[in-house]
């Protein structure tokens, strides 16, 4: 059975998906300077608002834009739920000790780690599966693929499935600044100038539906999702295992699993994180793989890194590179370190070299997470 998107929410720095992707094309980041609390310096963050967001307040928008890019209206009784977040409500926790506030049965409630899937489900009134997969910055494409496999089993006709993050916490950025991941001035995937990543908000759902029934309702379709490569390294708890076998594993087991060839890809959205190692790591796997011709773009330098929600927003990008026809550009790139094909600024508003039928999305998160899906034109 196959599978396809009649529906994308998206939300980031640069806005809801248009905003963002013609904010992409263009070149432009929405990653600034920020100091959203007192005790900490400031630093570049990619924040939807002025203060730090809400995880409910994000996945309200993102839902509200899903629906209405898919023409749905709750209840959707039937419909089943796959959404993730590697914080979860981490934020919430947080606000509450900084203000000593006892929490009530209903705020534990609010904060659970599902917290996300829990207020979709109530959103759209669905009696079937809920479910809240967490695997690091692997997340976003593993609830897509566990989405997409509910429809293509038979399970299910229809699932909302995706990632969201609020992040920007006192707690996240001192983390990652004394890991040393966190850059200075701004993110700059695969240049030889990299810092580390920068800190975005947002998310991306996806209204998942067996392809009878989206056609049965003429529903805009914009693209397949095709199956998904997942394997974990087992080698350390941050950083990527230099022998990158495991990596490559879920990069195949993606393409033999949705019958791709080896020339079949015409584009990557890869994780690009713009942290020496995962960069340094992505390139070694693209070109053990035999893809340095091949389109590549990384678009945290314009979203920023939403850590779970990151491999779905990617696969938004690779769904609108499918629909449009126009690769976007690995913003914050201007001296590529790496012999790959990536797509820089001046390529903006130039056409592909040739028809882009096919989207490789990659993610590569903490622990050893390693997350693959294609994604096919309709």
């Amino acid at each position: 059975m196959d599978v396809v998107v009649t529906g994308i929410g998206l939300l980031s720095a640069l806005g809801n998906l248009q905003e963002t992707w013609r904010s992409t094309l263009a070149g432009r980041s929405g990653i600034h300077l920020h100091q959203p609390f007192s005790e900490l310096s400031p630093l570049p963050l990619a924040m939807v608002a002025h203060q730090p967001a809400s995880l409910r307040s994000l996945t309200h928008q993102i839902l509200a834009d899903a629906l209405a890019d898919a023409g749905l209206t709750p209840p959707l009784v039937d419909c089943g739920v796959v959404i993730g977040s590697s914080r979860g409500n981490q934020g919430g926790w947080e606000q509450r000790l900084r203000q000593a506030e006892e929490p009530t049965v209903t705020d534990w409630l609010d904060l659970l780690p599902n917290a996300a899937a829990v207020q979709v489900a109530r959103s759209i009134q669905t009696q079937v599966i809920v479910s809240a997969p967490t695997a690091a910055c692997a997340t976003g494409i593993w609830a897509i693929a566990q989405g997409a496999e509910l429809i293509r089993t038979g399970q299910y006709q229809r699932v909302i499935a995706g990632a969201v993050e609020a992040p920007i916490t006192p707690l996240t950025i001192a983390g990652f600044s004394r890991m040393g991941a966190l850059a200075q001035t701004g993110a700059y995937p695969f240049d030889r100038d990299r810092e580390g990543f920068v800190l975005g908000e947002g998310g991306a759902f996806f209204v998942l539906e067996a392809g009878e029934l989206a056609r049965s309702r003429q529903a805009r379709i914009y693209g397949n999702v095709l199956q998904a490569g997942l394997t974990a390294d087992a080698y350390h708890l941050s950083a990527p295992n230099p022998e990158i076998c495991t990596a490559v594993r879920a990069v195949k087991n993606c393409c033999d699993r949705s019958g791709l060839t080896h020339d079949a890809i015409d584009f990557i959205h890869v994780h690009g994180t713009a942290t020496t190692l995962n960069d340094r790591t992505e390139a070694k796997i693209l070109h053990h793989l035999g893809w340095q011709s091949v389109p590549i773009s990384s678009t945290k330098g314009a979203t920023g890194h939403t850590l779970g929600a990151s491999g779905a927003i990617g696969v938004a990008m690779g769904l609108m590179t499918l629909q449009q026809q126009t690769l976007p550009p690995c913003v914050g790139l201007s001296q590529p370190d790496f012999a790959l094909n990536l797509v820089g600024i001046n390529q903006i508003n130039s056409p592909p070299s040739q028809p882009i039928h096919t989207v490789l999305c990659f993610s590569f998160g903490f622990g050893g997470q390693n997350a693959a899906i294609a994604l096919h034109g309709n």
